[in-house]
């Protein structure tokens, strides 16, 4: 299922055409069905993407599958397709953060609070955003009216 989400097509259908040997009934129907969806997706490209909704969408898909520099390639296109769209500005936040760049994770939270505040609910409770919870930062943007 790694490779699958990774979009490494090639090497998911050879782990899945072995699965489809298997004797457990069930995981050898799902294997099949992804060894299907497999060689579907190698007959074709995937489209390239146009809007800033597809960037945003491409974006979420290389965090999912923890490849976050290319995930905030993505988002950071989908924001200067569309800016000032607090979803993006928040996945950029938790990239940023996952990735390592704690400075643009902060930039990026500060922005998505100021378009919706209600964020910050979802930001305390956020597990991708735990390593910044022990930053002063982190508590004031959490807290503005330091409660």
């Amino acid at each position: 299922m790694r490779a699958f989400q990774k979009q490494d097509f090639g090497k998911a259908a050879e782990i899945f055409s072995k699965l489809a040997e298997s004797e457990a009934r069930e995981v050898a129907e799902r294997a099949q069905m992804h060894l299907r969806l497999c060689r579907q997706k190698i007959g074709r490209r995937a489209p390239l993407p146009k809007s800033a909704d597809d960037y945003y969408t491409l974006g979420v898909a290389c965090f999912n599958a923890r490849d976050y520099q290319r995930a905030v390639e993505h988002l950071s296109k989908a924001d200067k397709l569309k800016p000032r769209q607090e979803h993006v500005q928040y996945a950029l936040a938790v990239s940023h953060a996952q990735g390592g760049d704690i400075d643009a994770a902060f930039a990026h939270l500060e922005s998505s609070f100021a378009l919706r505040p209600e964020n910050r609910i979802h930001a305390r409770r956020d597990e991708d955003l735990q390593g910044l919870a022990g930053d002063p930062r982190f508590q004031r943007l959490i807290h503005p009216d330091g409660i």
